[in-house]
């Protein structure tokens, strides 16, 4: 287990809850209830140090919610969020890099304005001169020309607006940075030139990650460790090899159930099941029993807690059960 300096954000039992009822007079007259969406619901994590960890499940499971929480975007509903300080002794300035690098860019700005918006605000360069050399190595650093500052967003790909934003995102001389599926919008090809980009600034740097993911197959090349998240709640948490060749959760298995392989393209695969419930009424119970092949009716009354199994932490009554 690590050591508590080397841990360098921990959660516990964070919740984002969001009240999504109708306007208080409509609610009024047709006597509705007020509506809670639990996005995030006791969500308990810690990342070591110059690892990644990532986060993946259906769409809809509180993964971006999760996201925002992580970096300050939105605050908690309930729950703790602490952060380990910089290599420098300093407070830690957490970064996110979004999913979709045509929006996440001011098409007004040029690149270098962008990229120097976070040094000038966080008062990180002495002078002009200074900030600008700063922008240009930066850009050098993620794979573009230093003459590139002048341009703007629009004159360039998804893939080198990406790395514009991981620029951004180390401008501010950041060690953890938040990535929301940061290569879904891309080609394949462009993916994993992100991908590789991102491990070598990690190897260089001893960044940390907390990696965004519906792509298991990506997840599973840039994984330390992985938890799986169910309607707001993180269901499996394991290293990533553990994860993948022995996963415990059913709805674990599902999901991996999903990923080809090629060694076995013709094998018997379990689809998977249901439709994932409405996240503003959910099950009773556990909330995956409605699609687990394996409930049983303790299942269906009683959520069950999380238990810990060598290094993975797993919240499913079956195990519960398999300990006991």
């Amino acid at each position: 287990m690590p050591h508590d300096d080397d841990i360098l954000l921990r959660a516990d039992d964070l919740a984002c809850w969001f009240d999504v009822s109708p306007p208080w007079l409509e609610r009024t007259l047709s006597r509705q209830p007020a509506q809670t969406l639990k996005a995030v619901d006791g969500v308990s994590l810690a990342v070591p140090r110059g690892t990644t960890l990532s986060i993946v499940g259906e769409s809809g499971c509180g993964k971006s919610t999760l996201a925002k929480l992580l970096v300050g975007l939105v605050a908690p509903t309930r729950g703790t969020l602490r952060y380990g300080r910089s290599r420098t002794g300093g407070a830690l300035h957490p970064q996110m890099i979004f999913q979709d690098p045509y929006a996440s860019l001011n098409p007004r700005w040029r690149v270098g304005a962008i990229v120097a918006e976070p040094i000038i605000t966080l008062g990180l360069r002495a002078t002009p001169a200074e900030t600008r050399r700063r922008v240009e190595d930066l850009l050098t650093l993620v794979g573009l020309s230093p003459n590139d500052a002048s341009r703007y967003p629009h004159e360039f790909s998804g893939g080198q607006r990406q790395r514009i934003s991981i620029a951004r995102a180390l401008a501010t001389e950041a060690e953890f940075l938040v990535c929301d599926e940061p290569t879904s919008a891309l080609d394949v090809s462009v993916q994993a030139q992100i991908l590789n980009l991102m491990g070598d600034l990690q190897k260089e740097f001893g960044l940390t990650y907390v990696f965004i993911s519906h792509n298991l197959s990506v997840v599973r090349h840039v994984s330390d460790r992985v938890a799986v998240m169910y309607l707001g709640r993180i269901v499996e948490q394991a290293p990533a090899d553990e994860l993948f060749d022995a996963p415990e959760h059913p709805y674990t298995r599902m999901l991996l159930d999903t990923i080809p392989d090629l060694d076995a393209p013709r094998r018997d695969r379990e689809p998977m099941g249901g439709e994932v419930p409405n996240p503003i009424q959910p099950p009773g119970g556990c909330t995956f029993h409605p699609r687990c092949p394996g409930a049983r009716a303790e299942c269906r009354e009683r959520a069950p807690e999380v238990a810990v199994v060598g290094g993975r932490e797993v919240r499913c009554h079956a195990v519960e059960w398999a300990v006991l």
